[in-house]
């Protein structure tokens, strides 16, 4: 179809594609649109609608523009990798200059390794005492602080709801403990 476009350099509507494309180029009829569409999707072909009709057009000065600078895209892409290339290779150079193996670089290997692993067995100890630590212990103990004051409250709401509950109901104090299972010795706590 492409073929039509540069060798006639002219506009044609669709219709006129669908009676030039099987006749000259052998394609069928039902396809030439489907075709057609895909062309202009790619940017092969243009198409611009004018008026109530679509007109389409492909010269083959565009597609050879668009070939050049697609190649000038490309080789710049070439070049820029290359560029990179090389810069890799020269650092990859300087890392290997001084880096030859030596007894002496194997032996600071070997004292590196062992540094990091007593750096883990120094972390994990320090990991076992943490409790120990100042700042948890005083964590701990405004914890506990919380914690008693909100025992408090709920002596306190118990001892409200026994109050109310041997006035409503005139229940001994002893009968309200037993029913709902409150130790004889509850109290706040100090």
């Amino acid at each position: 179809m492409m073929e039509i476009f540069f060798e006639t350099k002219d506009v044609f509507q669709l219709k006129d594609m669908e009676k030039i494309a099987p006749k000259e180029k052998g394609i069928t009829a039902m396809s030439v649109k489907e075709v057609l569409q895909s062309l202009v999707d790619d940017g092969m072909v243009d198409c611009e609608r004018i008026g109530t009709s679509n007109y389409y057009w492909a010269f083959p000065s565009k597609a050879l523009h668009a070939r050049k600078r697609k190649l000038e895209v490309l080789e710049s892409q070439l070049s820029e990798v290359n560029q990179k290339h090389a810069n890799l290779q020269k650092s990859i150079e300087k890392a290997r200059i001084g880096r030859h193996e030596t007894e002496e670089r194997t032996l600071l290997a070997k004292e590196l390794s062992s540094l990091r692993d007593q750096r883990e067995q120094l972390k994990a100890e320090v990991e076992k005492y943490k409790e120990c630590d100042p700042q948890v212990v005083e964590e701990i103990r405004q914890a506990n602080e919380v914690a008693k004051e909100a025992a408090n409250r709920w002596t306190d709401n118990i001892f409200a709801i026994k109050s109310w509950a041997k006035r409503k109901f005139g229940l001994e104090e002893n009968k309200i403990d037993k029913t709902f299972g409150i130790p004889e010795d509850f109290d706040y706590l100090d």
